[in-house]
């Protein structure tokens, strides 16, 4: 997409990202289970007290409360914060690793919810559901042509495990609607999104969360990599937002040997808290190439601090985001829940790579924007250190703190190839309905390939297919631009074809794929040589 384009959003973007799991760091409850409250003689309370009593309107007391701790707690950092029972199941599900459902993947293409795959050993698979059905009815009510929304659909299919939900599936080769009543089970959340060879010496795994499972899913790629040959390691933790504080412990202490440091916290109400790697590692052997970029956070930035301060391996890409800020987590009765910045962790050096926030929060959640505007996205020189947060690496390497990791490799934001005609179709999500299309109607053929590295070496997106979708994207209102499409056919394609390969195979199919146009990912593939 449109490099400018892309970063009017990133404010958007970077508020869900920064509100939906990135805190870190220890989760605690009240020892009593009882509701805080603040003092009898405090402001807050008497000020809600009456507002209640004489506000000209009826107030909903909740609400308010709600909105003046969240108040409360903006003011003090940007990641202080209170969030509803609601927003706080919301936000630990895909960190805890699991939720109660039953167990598909869907997009919602052209207001219908289709099935994308049914996810191996949940109830959907296990009773026949296939990819490529449209759910068109749930619980008896129809759910095609009626705006429905991804949280809508989500709302009504999870539910607590052993639960029931019924459901009715069109499907392209079935002659009458298909009644399924579902039990709902336990779905696994993956935070481990892809992991293959790159070749005969280098492995790629990409990590998209840390959460209570990514230790374990982590260690699984590494071993199976590892049998097939791999002695360098790429490590994708682009886009990252973080999670867990242990989970990114557990995968550092692999790359590092006994007692180096890993991280440490501190606060003005906590004690300097050292964490140390142990004698366990297994990856302290293999070459270590670690990708980051913008939206690397968090715990991803502690993976990545770990591994340069330690001179362990080689960062690649562009500046993290920048958050050294733990918050600690106290649950109210109702499941709500606070929480609050209490310390600071520090790489090995004893850099804190926090980005100042000293201007708000509107300009904290712009900064993203303000690196593009200022070019620091297409050139490393554009970055600004400041000398009084230097630091030094055990082999001598110049590090920075202040805001983020900054890489030893810097690749810049790649913007050749870029159209608004492919900002459009992109934004519109016509590539993603078109290639769902496609691979529903020749998915027996697609399927006869055996292989997704048969498919990978012998399907072509060819001028036959290309026509289908400029003619599809025209339908949907997207009128062809001839010089656009000249200038981004190459990427255009790679889409297209990667895209198919996912709705056949997952992501195993679209990573090697879409790698192929990803110049981050081949500076990656240069250095593991």
């Amino acid at each position: 997409m449109n490099a400018g384009r892309k970063y009017i959003f990133l404010p958007l973007v970077f508020a869900l990202l920064l509100v939906s799991g990135i805190y870190i760091g220890y989760r605690y409850s009240f020892l009593n289970k009882r509701r805080a409250q603040p003092g009898s003689d405090g402001k807050i309370e008497h000020l809600l007290s009456y507002i209640q009593k004489r506000y000209v309107d009826t107030v909903n007391q909740v609400q308010l409360e709600d909105k003046t701790l969240n108040s409360i707690l903006q003011n003090l950092d940007p990641h202080s914060s209170y969030v509803t029972a609601k927003e706080a199941k919301a936000m630990n599900e895909p960190l805890q690793g699991n939720f109660g459902g039953i167990g598909i993947e869907f997009n919602i293409i052209k207001d219908t919810i289709r099935v994308i795959s049914a996810i191996s050993g949940g109830p959907s698979e296990a009773l026949g559901i296939q990819a490529g059905d449209a759910i068109v009815k749930i619980e008896g009510k129809s759910q095609t042509g009626i705006k429905i929304s991804n949280q809508q659909v989500i709302e009504k299919l999870r539910g607590e495990k052993g639960t029931k939900v019924s459901i009715t599936i069109w499907r392209r080769t079935a002659k009458k609607l298909i009644p399924f009543t579902i039990t709902r089970g336990e779905i696994p959340i993956f935070s481990v999104d892809a992991s293959y060879m790159v070749n005969k010496k280098a492995g790629y795994v990409k990590i998209s969360r840390f959460g209570a499972t990514t230790y374990d899913e982590f260690m699984k790629a590494f071993h199976e990599l590892t049998d097939k040959g791999m002695t360098t390691l790429i490590l994708d933790l682009r886009g990252n937002p973080g999670g867990y504080l242990n989970a990114a412990i557990q995968i550092s202490d692999e790359f590092l040997g006994a007692g180096k440091e890993i991280v440490h916290t501190q606060g003005r109400n906590e004690p300097k808290k050292i964490h140390w790697a142990t004698s366990k590692g297994e990856c302290e052997k293999d070459k270590l190439i670690l990708l980051l970029d913008e939206g690397s956070a968090s715990a991803s930035e502690i993976v990545a601090g770990a591994v340069q301060d330690n001179d362990r391996g080689t960062i690649v890409g562009r500046r993290s985001f920048g958050k050294g800020l733990v918050q600690e987590e106290k649950e109210f009765e109702d499941g709500s829940a606070v929480r609050l910045t209490i310390a600071r962790y520090y790489t090995p050096t004893g850099r804190c790579i926090q980005k100042s926030y000293n201007e708000g929060l509107e300009a904290y959640y712009n900064e993203e924007l303000e690196r593009y505007k200022n070019g620091e996205l297409q050139n490393a020189d554009s970055v600004k250190f400041i000398d009084s947060l230097k630091f030094k690496t055990p082999a001598g390497k110049i590090v920075y703190g202040g805001g983020g990791i900054m890489p030893d490799v810097f690749v810049p934001l790649d913007t050749a190839g870029h159209s608004s005609y492919l900002n459009e179709v992109s934004y519109a999500g016509i590539i993603n309905q078109f290639t769902f299309d496609y691979a529903d109607r020749n998915r027996s053929a697609l399927k006869n390939y055996g292989s997704f590295e048969k498919y990978n070496s012998s399907f072509l997106v060819d001028s036959q297919i290309l026509e289908g979708f400029f003619g599809f994207a025209e339908k949907s209102g997207i009128k062809r631009k001839d010089a656009d499409i000249k200038k981004s056919t190459a990427i255009l394609k790679v889409q297209l074809k990667a895209l198919i390969a996912r709705n056949i195979w997952g992501n195993a199919g679209y990573f090697p794929i879409i790698h192929s146009i990803d110049n981050t990912y081949l500076r990656a593939v240069q250095l593991s040589d």
